[in-house]
Protein backbone atom coordinates (compact mmCIF):
# COMPACT_ATOMS: atom_id res chain seq x y z
CA UNK A 1 0.00 0.00 0.00
CA UNK A 2 1.45 3.46 -1.08
CA UNK A 3 1.41 6.67 1.02
CA UNK A 4 -1.84 8.35 0.89
CA UNK A 5 -0.01 11.58 0.78
CA UNK A 6 2.88 11.65 -1.19
CA UNK A 7 2.35 8.23 -3.39
CA UNK A 8 6.02 7.74 -3.33
CA UNK A 9 6.68 5.24 -0.69
CA UNK A 10 5.16 2.57 1.10
CA UNK A 11 2.83 3.33 4.34
CA UNK A 12 4.14 2.31 7.32
CA UNK A 13 1.87 4.29 9.78
CA UNK A 14 -2.11 3.97 9.46
CA UNK A 15 -3.75 6.67 11.36
CA UNK A 16 -7.89 6.61 12.00
CA UNK A 17 -10.35 9.46 12.94
CA UNK A 18 -13.37 9.47 13.93
CA UNK A 19 -15.67 12.10 13.86
CA UNK A 20 -19.03 12.53 13.98
CA UNK A 21 -19.64 8.82 13.65
CA UNK A 22 -17.28 9.20 10.11
CA UNK A 23 -14.35 7.19 10.16
CA UNK A 24 -11.60 8.42 7.93
CA UNK A 25 -7.98 6.49 7.80
CA UNK A 26 -4.84 7.71 6.28
CA UNK A 27 -2.31 5.57 5.16
CA UNK A 28 1.54 7.50 5.38
CA UNK A 29 4.69 6.64 5.10
CA UNK A 30 7.56 7.41 7.49
CA UNK A 31 8.40 10.61 6.05
CA UNK A 32 4.90 11.91 5.60
CA UNK A 33 4.20 10.82 9.37
CA UNK A 34 6.90 13.12 10.85
CA UNK A 35 5.68 15.75 8.47
CA UNK A 36 1.86 15.59 10.22
CA UNK A 37 3.73 15.41 13.73
CA UNK A 38 3.67 12.16 14.51
CA UNK A 39 6.70 9.80 15.87
CA UNK A 40 7.04 6.46 14.53
CA UNK A 41 9.60 3.97 15.79
CA UNK A 42 11.92 4.66 12.94
CA UNK A 43 12.50 8.41 14.62
CA UNK A 44 12.14 7.16 17.59
CA UNK A 45 15.08 4.91 17.32
CA UNK A 46 17.49 8.06 16.18
CA UNK A 47 18.40 8.74 19.17
CA UNK A 48 17.86 5.82 21.81
CA UNK A 49 17.82 5.52 25.53
CA UNK A 50 20.28 3.93 25.63
CA UNK A 51 22.58 6.35 23.85
CA UNK A 52 21.62 8.49 26.19
CA UNK A 53 22.55 6.74 29.03
CA UNK A 54 25.85 5.86 27.84
CA UNK A 55 26.80 9.36 27.16
CA UNK A 56 25.42 10.13 30.56
CA UNK A 57 28.62 7.18 31.92
CA UNK A 58 31.23 9.19 30.06
CA UNK A 59 29.63 12.76 30.67
CA UNK A 60 32.94 13.07 32.99
CA UNK A 61 30.65 16.19 34.75
CA UNK A 62 33.55 17.52 36.99
CA UNK A 63 32.11 15.82 40.25
CA UNK A 64 33.65 12.10 40.19
CA UNK A 65 30.82 10.17 41.99
CA UNK A 66 28.42 9.70 39.67
CA UNK A 67 30.49 8.15 36.46
CA UNK A 68 29.56 4.28 35.85
CA UNK A 69 32.99 2.56 35.79
CA UNK A 70 33.92 -0.84 34.17
CA UNK A 71 33.78 -3.12 37.39
CA UNK A 72 30.01 -1.81 38.00
CA UNK A 73 29.12 -3.17 34.41
CA UNK A 74 29.81 -6.29 36.06
CA UNK A 75 26.69 -5.86 38.92
CA UNK A 76 24.56 -8.70 38.20
CA UNK A 77 20.80 -8.85 39.17
CA UNK A 78 19.96 -12.09 41.21
CA UNK A 79 16.82 -13.02 39.54
CA UNK A 80 17.22 -12.72 35.65
CA UNK A 81 21.33 -12.29 35.47
CA UNK A 82 20.73 -8.95 33.59
CA UNK A 83 23.79 -6.29 34.46
CA UNK A 84 24.27 -2.97 34.42
CA UNK A 85 26.02 -2.81 31.41
CA UNK A 86 22.71 -4.54 29.74
CA UNK A 87 20.92 -1.23 30.88
CA UNK A 88 23.20 0.71 29.73
CA UNK A 89 23.25 -0.28 25.91
CA UNK A 90 19.53 -1.33 25.78
CA UNK A 91 17.97 1.51 28.15
CA UNK A 92 15.55 -1.42 29.54
CA UNK A 93 15.73 -3.52 33.19
CA UNK A 94 14.85 -6.81 32.89
CA UNK A 95 13.23 -7.54 35.39
CA UNK A 96 11.51 -5.98 39.12
CA UNK A 97 14.22 -7.18 40.93
CA UNK A 98 16.68 -5.57 38.84
CA UNK A 99 15.55 -1.82 41.00
CA UNK A 100 16.72 -2.90 44.01
CA UNK A 101 20.56 -4.61 41.96
CA UNK A 102 20.90 -1.43 40.33
CA UNK A 103 19.36 0.77 42.85
CA UNK A 104 22.10 3.32 43.73
CA UNK A 105 23.14 3.48 39.67
CA UNK A 106 19.48 4.59 39.47
CA UNK A 107 19.42 7.23 42.08
CA UNK A 108 22.31 8.71 40.93
CA UNK A 109 21.14 9.07 37.49
CA UNK A 110 17.79 10.50 38.60
CA UNK A 111 19.90 12.96 40.28
CA UNK A 112 22.27 13.83 37.59
CA UNK A 113 18.91 14.01 35.33
CA UNK A 114 16.59 15.92 37.79
CA UNK A 115 18.64 17.33 40.43
CA UNK A 116 17.14 14.39 42.92
CA UNK A 117 16.15 11.09 43.72
CA UNK A 118 12.60 11.80 45.37
CA UNK A 119 9.89 12.53 43.32
CA UNK A 120 6.83 15.27 45.52
CA UNK A 121 3.95 16.46 43.41
CA UNK A 122 4.72 18.08 40.50
CA UNK A 123 8.34 18.81 41.26
CA UNK A 124 11.69 17.11 42.60
CA UNK A 125 12.32 17.88 46.02
CA UNK A 126 15.16 16.59 48.57
CA UNK A 127 14.37 13.38 50.57
CA UNK A 128 14.41 15.30 53.68
CA UNK A 129 11.87 18.04 52.66
CA UNK A 130 9.17 14.97 51.42
CA UNK A 131 6.39 15.68 53.91
CA UNK A 132 4.30 12.76 54.76
CA UNK A 133 1.38 12.52 52.63
CA UNK A 134 -2.41 12.73 55.22
CA UNK A 135 -3.87 10.25 53.46
CA UNK A 136 -0.69 7.68 54.86
CA UNK A 137 -0.56 9.69 57.91
CA UNK A 138 -4.32 8.93 58.43
CA UNK A 139 -3.43 5.09 57.55
CA UNK A 140 -0.45 4.32 59.81
CA UNK A 141 -2.71 5.86 62.42
CA UNK A 142 -5.79 4.05 61.82
CA UNK A 143 -3.46 0.45 61.33
CA UNK A 144 -1.88 1.45 65.32
CA UNK A 145 -5.79 2.35 66.58
CA UNK A 146 -6.79 -1.21 65.46
CA UNK A 147 -3.90 -3.07 67.26
CA UNK A 148 -4.11 -1.45 70.05
CA UNK A 149 -8.03 -2.20 70.13
CA UNK A 150 -7.09 -5.88 69.76
CA UNK A 151 -4.64 -6.28 72.69
CA UNK A 152 -6.96 -4.04 74.89
CA UNK A 153 -4.93 -1.18 74.98
CA UNK A 154 -7.68 1.40 75.35
CA UNK A 155 -5.82 4.49 76.93
CA UNK A 156 -3.51 4.11 73.55
CA UNK A 157 -6.66 3.53 70.97
CA UNK A 158 -8.29 6.96 72.92
CA UNK A 159 -5.15 9.19 72.06
CA UNK A 160 -4.72 7.88 68.44
CA UNK A 161 -8.66 8.57 67.87
CA UNK A 162 -7.84 11.84 68.94
CA UNK A 163 -5.16 12.53 66.81
CA UNK A 164 -6.99 10.84 63.71
CA UNK A 165 -9.92 13.39 64.46
CA UNK A 166 -7.25 16.69 64.92
CA UNK A 167 -5.96 15.50 61.14
CA UNK A 168 -9.22 14.76 59.69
Amino acid sequence: MQCDRCSERPASVHLTQIVNNSVTTVHLCDQCAAGKGVQTNASVAKFPLSDFLASMGKAGGGGGGGEVTVGDDATLCDFCQGTLKDFRDTGRLGCPNCYAAFGQHLRDLLRRLHGSNQHVGERYEGAQSMPEPRDTKIGTLRNQLQRAVEVENFELAAELRDKIKVIE
